[in-house]
C-alpha cells in the first residue's frame, strides 16, 4: 500500500526542485513557461506569478494532452516548464505526471509564498 509520502518521494526523485532565487532569475527568459497548479480559490487568496499559466493539478492531464479537446496550446512537450503551487508538493506531483506524459524539461519551483516573499513578480 502506498501512502501520500510515497507518492511525494517518487515525484521529488524525478522532478528537480529549483531554489526560488534561481527561478526568479529565469523569469522572463524566452521559452520559460511558469505554471501554477493550484485551484482558482487558492490563487484568488494569494495571487500568483505574474503571467503564469493557471492549470489546476486535477485538470493537468487534459490540458497537457495534445489529443484532448481541453489541450492548452502553451503546453509544448519541449517547453521549459516551471511549476509552482502552495508549498511544493502539488508542483512535484504535477511534474511527475508531465514527465510521464513525455515532457522533457519540468522543474518544481516550490511554493508561491516563497516566490512572493523573495520579490518575484506577482499578480492578484
Amino acid at each position: 500500500m502506498k501512502l501520500s509520502k510515497d507518492y511525494l518521494a517518487e515525484a521529488n526523485a524525478l522532478v528537480t526542485r529549483m531554489p526560488t532565487a534561481d527561478a526568479i532569475a529565469l523569469y522572463g527568459k524566452e521559452g520559460a513557461l511558469f505554471v501554477d497548479v493550484r485551484d482558482s480559490a487558492a490563487i484568488a487568496k494569494t495571487g500568483t506569478i505574474k503571467g503564469a499559466t493557471r492549470i489546476p493539478r486535477g485538470f493537468l492531464e487534459f490540458a497537457a494532452d495534445e489529443t484532448s479537446p481541453y489541450y492548452n496550446p502553451v503546453m509544448k512537450k519541449d517547453a521549459e516548464i516551471y511549476l509552482v503551487c502552495g508549498a511544493g508538493g502539488q508542483a512535484a506531483l504535477a511534474g511527475k505526471t508531465l514527465k510521464e506524459m513525455g515532457y522533457t524539461s519540468v522543474v518544481n519551483v516550490g511554493g508561491f509564498p516563497d516566490w512572493k516573499s523573495a520579490g518575484g513578480p506577482s499578480e492578484e
